[in-house]
């Protein structure tokens, strides 16, 4: 491994806050491949105090957002939308992945975070894809932003979140904390356990 210690395999303490009642936990094979995947982009990863896991397969409803700092073993959870393409009965549950222009889906492997921004979500994040399974990322415009339909009362009316065109979309307050603590720069990691 580049730096000694990152995403070191061992339990995480559940951090700050989850954005459900429970504490998240990170699968531990996702951490494995998290850890293969910063090993592999090491020299485009400029901040590596922390590094960002999507748990797509886990419910939407479920805090499966990761925000886990390796040296102290710290993680701080939050729910994701995942892309309607990913999920066309509209589950809660991501049924497959694409990279494919057009398809509205979520994307499978590392990103690198790019630049804040403002958009038409508000305050939001490019994401650089860094595999082949989500090398579109920049031209399908997938970035980090808040929506609406992850708001926690979407949850409570209808047991889920709303989907997005493929982009990782929060909560208005989990995205202003998601997006304060990811600065360009650091690994973003996203598969399914």
């Amino acid at each position: 491994m580049a730096v000694p210690g990152v995403l070191a395999a061992t339990p995480v303490r559940a951090g700050v806050r989850a954005s459900a009642a429970r504490a998240a936990a990170i699968d531990p094979d996702l951490l494995r491949r998290a850890r293969e995947a910063f090993e592999r982009h090491a020299d485009q990863i400029v901040h590596k105090d922390l590094v960002a896991i999507a748990d797509y397969g886990l419910h939407s409803s479920t805090p499966r957002f990761h925000l886990y700092e390796p040296e102290a073993r710290r993680l701080q959870s939050f729910r994701v939308a995942h892309g309607k393409g990913s999920d066309p009965r509209h589950t809660g549950y991501l049924q497959s992945f694409s990279d494919r222009p057009g398809s509205a889906a979520s994307s499978e492997g590392a990103y690198l975070t790019g630049e804040h921004y403002s958009g038409q979500h508000g305050a939001s994040q490019r994401l650089v894809g860094l595999d082949a399974e989500n090398q579109n990322a920049m031209d399908r415009a997938i970035v980090i932003h808040g929506a609406w339909y992850c708001e926690p009362s979407m949850v409570t009316n209808t047991g889920k979140l709303g989907r997005s065109e493929g982009c990782f979309a929060f909560s208005a307050a989990d995205a202003a904390t998601v997006l304060a603590r990811l600065s360009p720069g650091h690994l973003l990691f996203s598969s399914r356990a």
